[in-house]
């Protein structure tokens, strides 16, 4: 009976997943959760036969470079992968896989839940009221912005995007509108409810919410610039979902402070898992640990789904989600 494949797993997962992890592999678990960082993972490719990734862990070139290297997989727990260089594994040979589809839900619940907060000042209330500074209710007390009926742009339009603009139109009686290179179908968009933008600029103009959806490319890089903030009506709100260097922080802290937007809420970070310091003290930003997909449920699916890329690489069968 041959041996069975080296699995090494860069961070805690959920234990059901762990467990079957153990079932099927030889399972090289991180029990303490510290990050591999550089050196770790060059050491797990050179021992393992696939590494089960996460979106914390830079495999770069340069790590990719580990000679002799034994690993073959990389299976990213995450729908997003630009901690890989991809053209860098698909040059040494190297097979990668992510976890898209499970995630969609709660991702965009958690957009909702940061639109909200920030539109009715959840947070400052919060810490209001543990501070014990709240003196009971008071008719122009801690005033937000309405949500119903607003208008919400959505930057992307892929399957997150697609579920924000669902629970929006249809649940918050928003008016949606999007730009996305590639849209979707005019009998996609009409049962959504979405009206498409030919430019983005159109999109910042016209919202009063901006959500973000994009992937993390060296095109987006700093898409939400010091010129495209400018655009943001004045009283508008952006809400990160996607990826922390989508938005050129700086620019974000100029734009908040000038009051050419009224709010911010964040779960992604340009320099993860270093914020901003002028972010952390403005009372007008949310700002949560990248939470996007932490529900149980969520990151129990997104395990499996990695696990099974890995079972059907071993049996020598297409993965299921091939990104090289």
């Amino acid at each position: 009976m041959s041996a069975r494949p080296v699995v090494v797993v860069t961070r805690r997962l959920p234990e059901p997943v762990e467990s079957e992890l153990a079932r099927n592999f030889d399972a090289r678990l991180n029990r303490d959760d510290r990050p591999l960082g550089p050196d770790g993972l060059r050491e797990a490719l050179r021992s393992a036969d696939a590494l089960l990734c996460t979106v914390t862990d830079k495999l770069t070139a340069d790590v990719l470079d580990a000679e002799p290297r034994r690993a073959r997989l990389l299976a990213n727990f995450g729908v997003g992968f630009n901690n890989i260089d991809v053209e860098a594994a698909r040059e040494r040979g190297l097979s990668v896989s992510n976890t898209p589809d499970v995630l969609t839900d709660a991702t965009a619940d958690l957009a909702l839940t940061l639109l909200l907060m920030v539109a009715r000042r959840a947070g400052e209330g919060e810490r209001h009221l543990r501070a014990g500074a709240w003196t009971g209710w008071r008719p122009t007390h801690m005033l937000g912005t309405q949500v119903s009926g607003k208008t919400l742009g959505l930057v992307g339009m892929g399957r997150i995007a697609r579920a924000v603009a669902r629970r929006a139109h249809h649940g918050f009686g928003m008016r949606v509108i999007f730009h996305d290179p590639y849209p979707p179908a005019p009998e996609v968009a009409a049962e959504l409810g979405v009206e498409p933008r030919e430019e983005l600029e159109q999109v910042l103009r016209e919202a009063d919410f901006i959500s973000l959806h994009c992937p993390a490319t060296p095109e987006t890089r700093h898409l939400m610039n010091r010129e495209r903030l400018a655009l943001l009506r004045p009283g508008a709100y952006l809400i990160n979902t996607a990826r922390g260097d989508v938005v050129d922080e700086a620019a974000l802290v100029e734009a908040l402070r000038a009051k050419r937007l009224a709010g911010a809420a964040l779960d992604v970070f340009e320099r993860e898992p270093q914020v901003t310091p002028a972010l952390c003290t403005m009372e007008n930003v949310v700002l949560l640990p990248h939470l996007g997909s932490a529900t149980q449920e969520t990151r129990v699916a997104m395990g499996m789904r990695a696990v099974d890329n890995v079972r059907l690489f071993f049996k020598g069968e297409p993965l299921r989600d091939r990104v090289v």
